[in-house]
């Protein structure tokens, strides 16, 4: 069994954009923190956590389409390297891992994420779970960091499940997408999950669990603040707040300050003010029609081949290729359509 790479400790990268987004954010007006900086090793447990909580349907859904359409992701793809974007635990990918390893095909998984410590756990239980398997993971940001990931040889699949596109506005989106073209071959593909529209009081909840651990995930960029950058939130100053903005077609995730208060960042050599009830923008979480979805594909010069919803409409999937030829594609049944 391949020993996986050992992940470094938190890179000196990571840090430098750290001070540059939380400098900008906390100048900006209104405030705002790049949702990226939930996710050191407690922000991960945290959503990982969230995910099985009953309001948050998301991954529920797309897993269950995952396990209906592994096989056939699989045969269309036929991917000898699999990117993963955002990866996290990598929880949702033994879907599609196991299929491509039946069908032949898969030689090496490239999870990217931009924390080392979720990463090197990560690469243990795959390790035990796919011996034989090369593990090549890479820490860094998926806005910035695509052009830098190593070459691979044969077919290539990037996928971005678990609707994190969502958290882009629309030009970054668009970027995104250019950037995983420009990163596939002619004939490579591309795996995109992506929360559909539904009703606003289902979404609401799936951001304001009853639990409350929603709001401990929101918060939490504000412990990794402080451990990071040396600054002293007073973390139970501020309240999460979730509203449905229906002109944007996103979810809205906010931290409130509950009192009037000052906020030194000791790395940044900054004190910032936070006056009572002002809020602080930690997350967007856009939603789709299956229309935009296609178009803001084609915009980026990937062709959808497939696209799948869960039995209820909430998730889709969608399997894409940059063209290499005209693509027909085979008849289907049930919810899935090229």
């Amino acid at each position: 069994m391949p020993a996986p790479n050992r992940v470094q400790a938190r890179p000196a990268e990571y840090l430098a954009q750290l001070r540059t987004d939380v400098r900008a954010g906390l100048t900006a007006v209104p405030k705002s923190l790049p949702p990226k900086y939930f996710y050191d090793e407690r922000g991960s447990a945290l959503f990982d956590e969230i995910t099985r909580l009953p309001e948050y349907y998301l991954t529920r859904a797309e897993t269950a389409i995952l396990r209906q359409h592994a096989t056939e992701i699989a045969q269309v793809s036929q991917c000898e390297s699999l990117i993963e974007l955002g990866s996290g635990t990598s929880a949702k990918m033994g879907l599609l891992l196991r299929a491509l390893l039946d069908a032949g095909t898969l030689r090496e998984f490239v999870p990217l994420d931009v924390d080392p410590a979720v990463l090197s756990d990560a690469m243990e239980a795959l390790a035990a779970q796919y011996p034989g398997l090369r593990l090549a993971p890479f820490v860094g940001d998926f806005e910035r960091d695509l052009g830098a990931l190593p070459a691979s040889t044969g077919r290539r699949m990037i996928a971005f499940i678990g609707s994190t596109i969502g958290n882009l506005e629309p030009a970054a989106r668009a970027a995104l997408l250019e950037q995983v073209a420009a990163a596939l071959t002619p004939g490579d593909c591309f795996l995109l999950g992506t929360d559909l529209v539904k009703d606003a009081d289902r979404l609401r909840l799936a951001y304001n669990d009853a639990a409350g651990v929603t709001a401990e995930f929101n918060r939490n960029m504000l412990l990794v603040i402080n451990r990071e950058l040396g600054g002293d939130f007073d973390v139970d100053g501020f309240e999460h707040v979730a509203i449905w903005d229906a002109a944007h077609q996103w979810i809205e995730m906010r931290l409130r300050a509950a009192h009037s208060q000052s906020v030194t960042i000791a790395d940044l050599g900054m004190t910032v003010s936070f006056a009572a009830g002002e809020e602080m923008r930690t997350e967007i979480s856009a939603k789709f029609r299956p229309d935009q979805i296609r178009s803001e594909l084609a915009a980026a010069g990937l062709e959808q081949v497939r696209f799948w919803t869960d039995r209820d409409d909430d998730f889709g999937v969608t399997l894409a290729q940059r063209p290499s030829f005209s693509y027909v594609a085979a008849p289907t049944n049930g919810r899935s359509s090229a």
